[in-house]
């Protein structure tokens, strides 16, 4: 009876307390019904701001849209002022403003206004307060900015990653880059020569360790170009020769400063300038490259008519304290061909390489064992007059070029590679190792971006049809030079390496891979489509070739050219279109700048100024 009574009192009292419990159970879902309420209101209100047209703002209303209930009247962003749109979106990254413009044509405009990308670019570089040159200025400078970064692979160690060195805040873009033995120097489009410094720094875990490129310091300003010690092996690179331009004071009795080009020569292990050469302020150069030995370093200076000018230095009795004169004179190149208006150059230890505004090329070739690995023979070779200029027979118009110790690589206005010269490892990339005495297409690669030949391989960057680069190389592979091909390869193979998105640029050294990341909106070369009359399988006809296979390939090419000349509406253009014509025709460079010649004598024959001879050089 007891444990009855017990238990009785005991079930009385949880009847008390299950009936506590509901009622506080109904008290929570009344409360929580209450806050659900305004929450509620909240979301529809939110989803109808939501309910925005999605289609583009400037194609009117969507069709239907009246006789959907429920979903509340569509708001077009055009009702917003556009200050507040373009405040809006200039707080998106670069890659999302990118994307955002190609969407319809509101934000195509939206997104390519200059306030936008003024503010995006202050953001980015709070520094910058001019604007760049260019169309569209502020646009340039954010992408420049954007997309600004120099990445390494160490080829040695554990640790076989891509890396990225210190982006200076101050720098406008990359442009140029140089690797030597301790340090790079990188060039951007302002004219700032940025020195990055390798140095011992604390890892996370406390250990001290050896870092690529963590530190930088502005080297000088005014920049033009710069070079060192051609030879692949950074550790000749001593010296680091700096074209620039500087104000000099007016000569006495005149106010004011001049700006004149000069040569500034720095200590690349302390970046300490120990030598300067003034020019005349009526001479303006944009290229210097080197050649030759250090007791004879010979610079040569390219103008902005095209003229070469060469100078040599001892570079033993450069840090001398001591003042001497230098005798700058002409090139043969530019003396014996004065009609040529060179473009562009490239040197190695003994050559050089020259590219015409025409795309015709022409070699300087200083020692016999590097004309025979290039040439395949000493024919020709004569040891007195070493600067004689020798003209390459190519198919088309060269773009750019890349020059190793033995070989070198050319890239034409069509996309096609051609290789030349000694092909011991397979450096050339044509599946064999046959030395090549002329220029031989590649003819699995297309639209290369960048080239670059070393001592006994060459590496390729290119691109795909859905804009992923990748890197491909041939040749010897010893020292982890080639990544994931360590016995090297003769053809040009896919690398295993990760290539940046907005890479333009490489380089490689003994010890490292580098890539170079800029995008420049307003330099986007692009190829040009390949004639009827040369698709892939139409062999191009040699010198000493007999009769051509298909005949009439080249009759249908010039009936061709010749409805092209005939479209022109005046005789100008004509001329204009003929000159075109040539360049395309697979003449050697001789008969090219032949032909070129005699049309600019009868155009200014035409034009009442009469064919006389080419003004005398001073």
């Amino acid at each position: 009876m007891v444990w009855e009574r017990q238990q009785g009192q005991g079930g009385q009292g949880s009847w008390r307390d299950e009936g506590r419990s509901r009622e506080g159970a109904v008290r929570m879902v009344r409360r929580s019904r209450r806050r659900k309420l305004p929450k509620f209101t909240g979301l529809c209100g939110r989803e109808e701001g939501l309910r925005v047209k999605r289609s583009c703002p400037s194609c009117g209303p969507e069709p239907g849209g009246e006789e959907k209930k429920g979903r509340g009247n569509p708001i077009s962003f055009q009702l917003f002022p556009p200050e507040l749109v373009e405040h809006i979106v200039s707080f998106l990254p670069v890659r999302d403003v990118v994307a955002l413009g190609q969407t319809c044509h509101y934000f195509h405009e939206v997104c390519d206004a200059e306030g936008v990308w003024r503010r995006i670019c202050r953001r980015l570089s709070p520094r910058l307060r001019e604007q760049g040159s260019g169309v569209r200025p502020w646009k340039r400078a954010a992408i420049l900015n954007y997309t600004k970064g120099l990445y390494f692979q160490a080829f040695g160690g554990r640790r076989r990653c891509l890396s990225k060195s210190v982006a200076p805040l101050l720098a406008h873009g990359y442009r140029r880059f140089l690797p030597t033995k301790d340090h790079v120097f990188i060039l951007d489009y302002v004219g700032s020569l940025f020195f990055l410094k390798n140095a011992l720094v604390s890892s996370t875990l406390g250990q001290i360790q050896w870092k690529r490129a963590c530190r930088y310091v502005v080297l000088c300003r005014g920049a033009k170009d710069f070079a060192s010690d051609p030879r692949c092996d950074t550790v000749y690179r001593k010296y680091l020769y700096v074209l620039a331009t500087r104000e000099q004071p007016g000569v006495v009795g005149t106010t004011g400063s001049r700006a004149c080009d000069c040569v500034e020569v720095y200590l690349q292990s302390s970046g300490q300038r120990v030598f300067k050469m003034t020019f005349h302020h009526s001479m303006s150069f944009k290229q210097i490259v080197l050649v030759g030995q250090e007791t004879q370093r010979a610079l040569l200076l390219l103008t902005e008519e095209g003229k070469i000018y060469s100078l040599v230095v001892n570079e033993t009795q450069l840090d001398q304290p001591r003042s001497y004169t230098v005798q700058l004179a002409l090139r043969k190149v530019s003396r014996c061909l004065p009609h040529l208006r060179v473009a562009c150059m490239a040197s190695n230890q003994s050559s050089t390489l020259y590219i015409t505004d025409q795309g015709g090329v022409y070699f300087e070739v200083h020692t016999p064992g590097v004309y025979r690995d290039l040439f395949g023979t000493l024919q020709a070779f004569d040891p007195l007059d070493q600067q004689m200029p020798l003209a390459l027979s190519l198919p088309a118009k060269i773009l750019f070029c890349a020059l190793g110790y033995n070989h070198l690589g050319l890239v034409d206005e069509f996309g096609r590679i051609f290789m030349q010269g000694n092909n011991r490892y397979g450096q050339l990339g044509t599946g064999d190792k046959m030395d090549r005495g002329e220029p031989t297409q590649v003819p699995y690669l297309q639209c290369p971006i960048a080239l670059w030949c070393g001592l006994n391989h060459s590496l390729v960057l290119s691109q795909g049809s859905d804009f992923s680069k990748e890197l491909l190389g041939c040749g010897c592979g010893a020292g982890g030079r080639l990544p994931g091909w360590p016995k090297g390869s003769a053809s040009f193979v896919k690398l295993h390496i990760k290539v940046p998105l907005c890479a333009c640029s490489l380089c490689s050294t003994r010890e490292c891979l580098y890539m170079l990341s800029s995008h420049d909106i307003e330099h986007n070369p692009s190829y040009r489509d390949l004639p009827a009359s040369r698709v892939v399988g139409t062999p191009e006809p040699s010198p000493g070739a007999g009769a051509p296979q298909d005949p009439g390939g080249a009759a249908r090419a010039c009936e061709e050219y010749l409805s092209q000349i005939h479209s022109c509406p005046t005789l100008q253009d004509r001329m204009e279109k003929m000159k075109e014509i040539v360049g395309w025709m697979p003449l050697m460079a001789a008969q090219k700048d032949f032909f070129w010649e005699a049309l600019d004598m009868l155009q200014r024959a035409a034009g009442g100024g009469g064919p006389g001879p080419p003004p005398p050089e001073s």
